[in-house]
């Protein structure tokens, strides 16, 4: 697809209204003003799709893998007596 058809325009298929174009990350979401939907173009849905696989990738480096249940393993201690209510942990 030519870099023109990329940038160009397009009707809203349900309504035919001029669809507003906005850059999402390095492509573009092309969105009809009366609500009617959200359209990407193949390219951009698959840049989103890597740009959303590397942020989820980059936002667990700093996490704790989560610890496997055996059987083995003993329930955390509470350090108190679990309230029946919100209210009542205001008066504890």
């Amino acid at each position: 697809m030519s870099e023109d058809a990329h940038s160009s325009q397009w009707p809203c298929p349900r309504c035919s209204t001029e669809m507003t174009v906005r850059p999402l990350g390095s492509g573009q979401v092309h969105s009809c003003p009366e609500g009617h939907g959200v359209f990407l173009e193949r390219m951009d849905l698959g840049s989103l799709v890597e740009s959303e696989t590397d942020w989820h990738r980059l936002a667990s480096q700093g996490t704790m893998p989560i610890p496997r249940i055996t059987a083995d393993m003993e329930a955390p201690r509470t350090s108190r007596k679990h309230a029946r209510a919100w209210v009542e942990t205001l008066f504890n």
